[in-house]
Formats: structure tokens, sequence, C-alpha cells
């Protein structure tokens, strides 16, 4: 196991979509990496793309912080359903530390993904997993948090950041 630098926004390649894993076994090390480092971060959740591996992957454990793990790896994840009632709520992001965004998300999801035996897997989450999950999600889609905000809003966070840098 290993520690994976995380990119910092705005790197390119937190703007492209992920391409899909063809084989659970070309990713199983990756994602043993990925939950070293998103624990040691620390964070949420991470996504393949913010530490420059440009596949459909990503980890999450929404509630470790809080003492209660589950965690969770999601290879070719999808959303399978969304309702229509939405949270708003403030979202940190690993690849743009020191800037928390209100970001609206839907409340609760089903997420379709293949787990790390190559099964194929459906959860229904809400809450805190929800939005984790959902996060991690627009990063193999090549969208940050800022880009799920108003222009104004967007502008200044990035200034923010900006002046954090």
């Amino acid at each position: 196991m290993s520690l994976l630098p995380i990119l910092r926004w705005p790197d390119p390649r937190l703007s492209q979509v992920c391409a899909e894993v063809a084989s659970v076994a070309e990713v199983t090390e990756l994602v043993t990496d990925m939950f070293e480092t998103m624990y040691d971060a620390p964070g949420r959740g991470l996504a393949a793309p913010q530490v420059g591996a440009m596949v459909r992957v990503f980890v999450m454990d929404a509630g470790w912080k809080d003492g209660e793990m589950n965690p969770l790896a999601c290879i070719n994840p999808r959303i399978l359903w969304a309702s229509d009632e939405t949270v708003t709520g403030g979202e940190g992001c690993l690849s743009i530390p020191g800037v928390t965004a209100q970001v609206t998300r839907a409340a609760r999801i089903r997420l379709g993904f293949t787990d790390l035996t190559g099964a194929a897997q459906e959860v229904e989450l809400s809450g805190p997993e929800a939005i984790v999950a959902q996060h991690e999600y627009d990063h193999l889609d090549g969208l940050v948090h800022f880009d799920r905000l108003e222009p104004a809003a967007r502008d200044a966070l990035t200034a923010e950041y900006g002046a954090l840098a």
C-alpha cells in the first residue's frame, strides 16, 4: 500500500471524463492505495482522477470520522435513480483544500457499481452517503463541486481558493 499524491484543481485531468474499467484486477491495487490516501488526507471520498488515474473508480466512507466505518469501493458506478427531494450543504474537496461550497444535490440515490469481487451491486444511499457518492461520481465525469454552483458563487470561491494557494 502507498499514499498517492492528490491533484489540485485546476489540474486539467480533473476536467476529463474517465474511461470504463475493463477488469477489476487492473484496479485492485489502485483501490487499496486510494483508501489509504483518503483516510490519510483525511477525506470521506476519493475518485481515481483525483490521484491521476483516469478510470471510473471511487472509494468512500461517509461515517468513518464519526466512528462508524463503512468503506465502499465503486468500479464503473452509475446513478440509477435520484430523488426529486434535494438537500443543500457544505462540501469540501480534497482537490480544492480549504474551501467549502454550498451545493444542492439529490437527498437519496440508487447507485449501481461493480465491487472488488467483480459482482454487480446496487445500493440505496441517503444522507451523507448520498452526498459523498454524488460528489465522487461527478469527478468521474470531469466535474468538481464548483461546477454545481451559480456563476457568482463559483467566482467568489475560485477567488478564495486562489488567495489560499
